[in-house]
């Protein structure tokens, strides 16, 4: 193994791309690169353990077909490259025939999370700024939050384990060859939405050059080995689950998991043992329920894995240690944005020191530093916010948003917006957010949506959300609502409107503490002062 030094002083882009991609990079498409070069012999693309536990092990061959297939449907409705093709799927392998089929054709994937609501898919999708997608393949649990969403597109139905339903039978009409269409690396390959602290949530445009970042981060980062069993908990709806649980694994031959069900920790213990899962990734919030559980209830599983991965806020010292004590496995925290992917790591693919506390060290093919307000480097122990050297980091992916301004992108710098700072040898260590928005059990959650969806209700004259500390999910949404006359602040009606943002933004990001003021706190140019509630 790598030291750290060595991988990261001698990384090189070129190098990288030529193990991918080959001597040329003006051909190239996804579908190929994620499934077809693999489609050989029995070789397995996924482990699916579905809600009852069985297994059904999916190879590339098969996914080949279904992906080919689905190219085809969607070329006969005239969707090829360039356009968007959403996906409001639950983690089943039809969301993979979906992917695959819409890079095939070169299309743009967009993921759509299934506990959103119609608010929250209209602003992703058909409001202005929305990715206006030409076609959503939803399935019957989902399909009814269209109805609600104005202008949709056209949508279409998966029931999974039936046959004659309408995308079993689309896709058994069509012929399991198509032509992939070429693409060269700055070709559009996906598109999420993350939101901001005010206006619309933004879309976050990635090329297919975005893959080598995401093979740096499987190999140095997870250290996803050839004999691993490797389980990403995130749901594919978000960065850290499509670019790690889906384009990673699948994009270096190796086997991803799904689990149809919801994370409990006797679910997730369930799995482990089941498949044997060697290497884990799951947010923090995944961890501390597990280490809540018990060293006891841990005896099953402790040994199995061989390492795990932490990200999606910070991780607590004293989970790392657990895991250590508990799990017999070293577990790192990683760092990331959707804008950025993974940038800072405690690395497990290459020799580095774990320490608790830490995010760790910048990923080969990144340069980060921590800058001052005049975007300055400081000098170790001083807070500041972190950003990526743009021209040092030949794997930065992002280029700004999509139809929206990108105030943190200057010539030289991207500015995450996160505080850290950097102890003597370099390691940094998380300090706080230098915006509003709210990180509840791995979810990163805009203030404005929920207040967007709040105010619609009768009830609400004014809103203002925050993040509240929360030591199970790092923070939990709290509202403080100003109501209109004739209404009255009580628990029927703080449930009421938690049960309004739940169906129609997400499940995610119901207020779980409403507070009802007479007025919110104001500067005179009248910008609500959210510091002040934060101090309640």
């Amino acid at each position: 193994m790598l030291t750290y030094a060595a991988a990261y002083n001698g990384f090189s882009l070129a190098d990288l791309e030529a193990r991918l991609y080959g001597p040329s990079t003006d051909a190239l498409n996804a579908a190929q690169l994620c499934c077809d070069r693999w489609a050989v012999g029995e070789r397995v693309a996924l482990n699916f353990v579905d809600k009852g536990f069985a297994l059904r092990r999916v190879t590339f061959a098969e996914l080949a077909d279904s992906s080919a297939r689905f190219a085809n449907l969607l070329r006969q409705r005239g969707i090829g490259r360039g356009d968007v093709v959403a996906g409001l799927l639950p983690r089943t392998p039809e969301l993979l025939t979906v992917i695959l089929g819409a890079w095939r054709v070169g299309a743009i994937y967009q993921p759509l999370f299934t506990a959103f609501g119609p608010a929250a898919i209209q602003s992703r999708v058909t409001a202005k700024g929305g990715s206006q997608a030409k076609l959503i393949v939803t399935d019957a649990a989902n399909c009814g939050k269209l109805d609600e969403v104005a202008d949709a597109p056209p949508a279409l139905l998966i029931d999974r384990g039936r046959a004659g339903t309408e995308f079993a039978d689309a896709l058994a009409g069509q012929s399991p060859q198509c032509a992939a269409a070429p693409l060269g690396l700055d070709d559009s390959l996906v598109i999420l939405f993350t939101s901001g602290t005010t206006g619309s949530p933004k879309g976050v445009r990635h090329a297919l050059k975005l893959f080598s970042a995401v093979v740096v981060y499987m190999l140095d980062g997870i250290d996803l080995r050839e004999d691993d069993i490797y389980w990403n908990v995130a749901d594919p709806g978000w960065a850290y689950g499509l670019y790690y649980a889906i384009l990673g694994p699948l994009l270096l031959g190796r086997t991803t998991t799904f689990f149809e069900g919801g994370f409990t920790v006797d679910n997730a213990l369930r799995v482990i043992e089941t498949i044997g899962v060697t290497n884990l990734a799951a947010a923090p919030t995944a961890y501390r329920a597990l280490m809540a559980a018990g060293d006891a209830a841990m005896a099953p599983i402790s040994g199995r894995l061989r390492v795990a991965s932490s990200a999606g806020e910070p991780l607590n010292p004293e989970v790392m240690r657990w895991a250590e004590r508990a799990l017999k496995c070293p577990l790192g925290d990683h760092y990331g944005q959707t804008e950025t992917g993974m940038i800072v790591n405690n690395h497990h693919g290459v020799a580095q020191e774990l320490r608790p506390g830490s995010a760790g060290l910048a990923m080969p093919g990144f340069e980060v530093e921590v800058l001052d307000d005049a975007l300055k480097p400081v000098g170790p122990g001083v807070a500041g916010v972190l950003a990526v050297r743009r021209k040092a980091s030949p794997l930065m992916p992002f280029a700004g948003y999509w139809g929206a301004e990108t105030p943190q992108l200057t010539e030289d710098w991207y500015v995450t917006g996160d505080t850290m700072h950097r102890d003597a040898e370099g390691f940094l260590y998380f300090t706080g957010r230098n915006d509003d928005i709210i990180t509840s059990a791995g979810y990163r959650i805009g203030p404005f949506d929920v207040e967007s969806v709040l105010i619609e209700h009768p009830a609400v004259s004014e809103v203002a959300v925050i993040g509240k500390p929360d030591p199970e999910r790092t923070e939990i949404v709290k509202a403080f609502v100003v109501l209109r006359q004739g209404f009255t602040g009580d628990d029927a009606l703080a449930a009421e409107l938690q049960q309004h943002v739940r169906r129609r933004l997400s499940l995610h990001a119901f207020p779980r503490e409403v507070e009802f003021l007479p007025e919110l706190p104001k500067t005179p140019s009248g910008k609500v002062q959210r510091f002040l509630l934060r101090r309640r």
